[in-house]
């Protein structure tokens, strides 16, 4: 108390000061001033804001309250040391009010936060009310809940909240039920009144909180289940206090997602004058409609449909398949014949106009691929002519959105779309306008499938993938007269400028002064062997068609840790440039996949990919493979299977190359160049893009 009361002095002699500096006439206070009262925002509870009424809050464990405490006196330099008097009440179980306070045992300066942990009578399961003042020695501040101020108020909860109950109309539990891409809602519950959260997780992913409309109510979680199986709910109730009851599993099955409603594959015989359907109604077909044409390779399509762009090219079961506010997918392979018009592929009437309308549309940028549904509209993709496209239009009721998946990819923006209210019949071909059907499609058509539910983008992937079509293996174990037998009997290699085929078990090195006595092959039996100066293999005609998909690998493994130049290891040229070439350069510890942007002396070139080679390629040497996605437009560069960031990228320039298939060198500067010293084994080539599955497998 002597050192407050100094304190004290101190701030009295310091007022007196600026009194008399004061101007004259001017009244300056030397009396001390009692603390402030405290304010509600400076009072907590457990580091809550002090709350009351309805809004009270609940504690786990026994609360310390705190309260920033100040004094009008402390200006500086002038430092003021106050205590704090907290109280407490309540109602005792027989409706007696209990009262407990609490004097702060040592000074503060002003401003501090002072401190009480609650004592162990205060009982659980009751309303506690507290309030606090402050003291400077001499003179006490008003409560914290007088005048405009209030009590603050908390419940000790000792009891966790009891299990939740969960209950699914679409996924009952330790059942089989409906399936991949069909929303299921849970419904969880708890017997205790004052839980507000109830926190949850999927085995398979998938977690979060959900609160119900008010305390001790039921919530609603939500699942689209991405894959069949089985899944497992974990779920626990969580009451105001913040404390947790223990889990509730709840355990179902997904099963495989619904067939569609509606298929018509269009592999129907020439001549036929309807569209057989595999599910859902057949579709009659105008006199614009011809049987029989390709179908898009790498798929399980046999044939397609040519629609002429007339009123007559049009298919219709002449019934409605998708019904009114309901969830939907459409999909289909496309292959358009011009690219300046609207044109619909599956449309569904609604007496006005169409409900839905999927197909492309003409931008002043060029053509994109759309879907159309109650005035949203996703559009993304360019259509090429002559090319087969996969498309899926999805809306999703239970989101209110739509999407749109152009060769299995999500493209565009999803958008806010209203359902189908009315419906009509479903047209494949044409759109229903306010004089007729327009927006006719000419082209080709393939497989089109109306489903009810979400279609999950893993299903997505399979209905638009096209297998890759091997165009030649060369598995480099072997060659007679200078020629390298292709595996199925195709074209074969002619090794040139001193290229050779060695085995593992080779001794005989009299003709390639480079090898080495029983130097492993890099797969099988044996490799082919460059000397980095004029050894090289090559077809005799173009294998890869370079302005259409395509991939193309080979094993790898280079001679010497340090090369003196950049050395490829495949590449195809057309008359003045190659189209691509796979390399590796020394300089910068890269394979490079290089690509000219057009066949023309001098043309440009770009690096649109690069991997980092920690090891320079030696060893037991690396699987490099290209693939060239032309729906995508989009080109890749795999090591062993593998990417970075900087191994993919867009191209748009792909130009289509007649020169046969390189290995071991470039066509750079006017003549060869760019000579590999070191092996090469098992060069595969394909027509379409390989999956980053399937290039780890060359």
């Amino acid at each position: 108390m002597a050192r407050q009361i100094r304190l004290r002095t101190m701030a009295a002699s310091a007022v007196a000061a600026v009194a008399i500096a004061a101007a004259p006439g001017t009244a300056v206070a030397a009396e001390n001033q009692p603390p402030s009262q405290p304010l509600i925002s400076d009072l907590k509870t457990s580091f809550m804001p002090c709350t009351s009424g309805d809004g009270r809050t609940y504690v786990a464990e026994r609360p310390a309250l705190t309260a920033v405490l100040r004094d009008p006196d402390a200006v500086p330099p002038v430092t003021v040391w106050v205590k704090a008097e907290f109280e407490a009440w309540w109602q005792d179980a027989n409706g007696q009010e209990q009262r407990r306070s609490y004097t702060t045992e040592y000074d503060l300066p002003s401003g501090s936060a002072h401190r009480w942990t609650t004592p162990a009578e205060v009982p659980p399961n009751t309303v506690i009310s507290w309030r606090v003042r402050a003291t400077d020695g001499m003179a006490w501040s008003p409560w914290s809940s007088d005048g405009a101020g209030s009590p603050c108020e908390f419940v000790y909860d000792d009891k966790s909240p009891e299990k939740p109950v969960v209950t699914s109309a679409e996924y009952p539990e330790d059942s089989f039920q409906d399936g991949v891409g069909v929303y299921g809602h849970f419904t969880v519950d708890s017997p205790s009144e004052d839980v507000v959260a109830y926190g949850y997780q999927f085995i398979r992913g998938g977690h979060g909180t959900v609160k119900p409309e008010q305390p001790g109510g039921p919530a609603k979680i939500t699942l689209l289940p991405p894959s069949s199986g089985a899944e497992t709910l974990y779920v626990h109730a969580i009451d105001r206090a913040g404390r947790r009851s223990s889990d509730t599993l709840y355990r179902f099955f997904v099963k495989t997602g619904r067939a569609p409603i509606a298929r018509w594959k269009l592999a129907d015989a020439a001549g036929s004058s309807s569209a057989a359907a595999e599910t859902g109604p057949t579709a009659r077909t105008g006199t614009g409609v011809t049987f029989g044409t390709d179908a898009p390779r790498g798929t399980e399509q046999t044939t397609a449909v040519r629609l002429d762009g007339t009123g007559h090219g049009f298919l219709t079961p002449d019934t409605s398949v998708v019904k009114a506010g309901s969830t939907f997918a459409v999909s289909t392979w496309v292959r358009p014949e011009k690219l300046g018009d609207t044109m619909t592929v599956a449309s569904q009437d609604t007496g006005a106009g169409p409900g839905f309308a999927l197909g492309l549309a003409p931008k002043q940028t060029g053509a994109t691929w759309s879907f159309a549904i109650g005035g949203a509209r996703v559009s993304g993709g360019a259509p090429d002519v002559g090319e087969w496209a996969h498309l899926l239009g999805l809306y999703d009721a239970e989101t209110g959105t739509a999407r749109l998946y152009v060769n299995g990819t999500q493209t565009g923006e999803a958008q806010r779309a209203e359902p189908l209210a009315v419906v009509g019949d479903l047209q494949i071909g044409r759109a229903q306008g306010k004089y007729g059907y327009r927006d006719r499609w000419q082209g080709q058509i393939s497989d089109v499938r109306v489903y009810d539910r979400m279609v999950m983008p893993d299903e997505v992937n399979i209905l638009s993938y096209q297998e890759p079509q091997l165009r030649g293996h060369w598995s480099l174990e072997s060659a007679t007269d200078g020629l390298s037998p292709e595996a199925d009997g195709g074209r074969p290699l002619h090794l040139g400028g001193g290229a050779t085929i060695i085995t593992a078990t080779a001794d005989d090195c009299a003709e390639n002064p480079e090898c080495v006595p029983g130097t492993p092959a890099l797969s099988g039996n044996g490799h082919l062997e460059l000397n980095g100066t004029t050894a090289f293999a090559e077809t005799e005609t173009a294998v890869v068609d370079t302005d259409d998909s395509f991939s193309i690998g080979a094993r790898v493994r280079l001679a010497d840790s340090e090369p003196d130049h950049p050395m490829t290891v495949l590449s195809q040229a057309g008359q003045n440039a190659d189209a691509f070439r796979v390399r590796y350069v020394p300089d910068v510890h890269q394979w490079q996949l290089v690509m000219t942007h057009a066949d023309q002396p001098g043309a440009p070139e770009t690096v649109v990919s690069y991997v980092e080679a920690a090891d320079g390629g030696e060893g037991q040497g690396h699987t490099v493979t290209v693939v060239y996605d032309d729906a995508a437009d989009q080109i890749r560069l795999y090591v062993d299977g593998y990417t970075e960031p900087t191994s993919t990228a867009s191209f748009t320039n792909a130009w289509k190359s007649t020169g046969p298939l390189q290995i071991g060198r470039a066509f750079t500067g006017g003549g060869w160049g760019e000579y590999l010293h070191g092996a090469v084994d098992e060069v595969r080539a394909f027509s379409g893009a390989l999956s980053q599955i399937d290039t780890s497998w060359l």
